[in-house]
C-alpha cells in the first residue's frame, strides 16, 4: 500500500512534468519553469528517500528556504 510520502513524490514529479510542459510551449518562461521542474524533482527524491528527514537551519539572519 503506498504511503503518504509516496503519493507526495508521485505529485511533485507530476508537477515538474507540468512545469516542463509549460516551459516548453512558452520560450519566454521556459528557464523559470525548469528551474521549478528541478526543485521538484529535488524535492520529491527527498521524499521518496527519506520522508522524515530534516532540512538544514539556514544560516542566521537567512530567510528559510
Amino acid at each position: 500500500m503506498p504511503t503518504h510520502a509516496d503519493l507526495a513524490a508521485k505529485l511533485l514529479q507530476d508537477a515538474a512534468g507540468f512545469f516542463r510542459d509549460v516551459g516548453q510551449q512558452n520560450p519566454g518562461v521556459s528557464e523559470q519553469m525548469n528551474q521549478n521542474a528541478e526543485m521538484f524533482e529535488q524535492v520529491a527524491q527527498l521524499v521518496a528517500s527519506d520522508p522524515m528527514g530534516e532540512l538544514p537551519l539556514p544560516p542566521e539572519g537567512e530567510a528559510p528556504l
